[in-house]
């Protein structure tokens, strides 16, 4: 039997977080920079609550009106203190309501800054660390995040992606490109498939990348994403793939 996580973005203002809580494992929250605020955030978390889902944070650029989604130049000491200040702000919601935040996990730009930019991949780990060392820490495979998470001693989560292409170098294909996302929930229940089950992802150019997948994250402000969920949990089962969260 193999299992996986499956994590997905919420909070962000797309109206269907209480459809999706009971389909995943995992749950990074905005934490009121790209999105949200301190009410969608305590929301969230009473929802992961209430169906037994993993907390985490989802830490963005200071970009609200681009949704957090542009990388900009930003120094490895904002980088820090946007994650700790981020991190710490849910961390108190969640407190507060009786739970704890269990990851974090970088979103959009930074995200694709810090994969592949080491300085401010150990800025991210840094503040990851300084805000709870048993904290773990999402990155992209493979990534210059998952291996600053590695040096700074945290648990680290090799993060896939169900609704999104590769590729032939292990990178996700940019949005700004055609066919950076996948729309056909077939195609993507077939790429989480092959993930879990063979390690490796087909890639734009059809090569076959090895991939290392500790979650599979689906993206909660597609149109699609309720259905995509469901798909791929009933989809999966009958793969003998499991879903469950990353536990202590």
């Amino acid at each position: 039997m193999f299992r996986i996580d499956l994590n997905c973005d919420l909070g962000e203002g797309a109206g269907h977080d209480a459809e999706l809580m009971p389909l995943i494992t995992s749950a990074s929250i905005a934490c009121g920079i790209h999105a949200g605020d301190g009410g969608t955030m305590r929301l969230a978390v009473e929802l992961a609550l209430k169906h037994g889902v993993a907390i985490g944070a989802h830490p963005s650029l200071d970009d609200r009106m681009h949704f957090g989604r542009r990388e900009l130049p930003v120094a490895p000491e904002e980088v820090h203190m946007l994650v700790l200040s981020q991190t710490r702000l849910l961390q108190i919601i969640a407190r507060q309501c009786g739970a704890r935040v269990a990851h974090v996990k970088p979103h959009g730009g930074l995200y694709n800054l810090a994969a592949r930019d080491a300085a401010l991949a150990a800025a991210v780990a840094g503040a990851v660390h300084e805000a709870d060392p048993q904290l773990i820490l999402f990155g992209l495979a493979g990534s210059e995040l998952v291996k600053a998470g590695q040096a700074r001693g945290l648990r680290v989560a090799n993060e896939a992606f169900a609704d999104r292409t590769y590729q032939a170098d292990g990178s996700l294909t940019p949005r700004a490109q055609p066919g950076a996302l996948i729309e056909d929930a077939n195609a993507a229940v077939a790429q989480v498939r092959q993930m879990v089950r063979e390690r490796k992802v087909t890639a734009t150019d059809g090569s076959r990348v090895p991939i290392t997948a500790d979650t599979v994250c689906l993206h909660g402000d597609g149109p699609h994403a309720v259905f995509f969920a469901n798909r791929l949990r009933t989809e999966l089962k009958k793969a003998m793939i499991e879903f469950m969260a990353l536990g202590p």
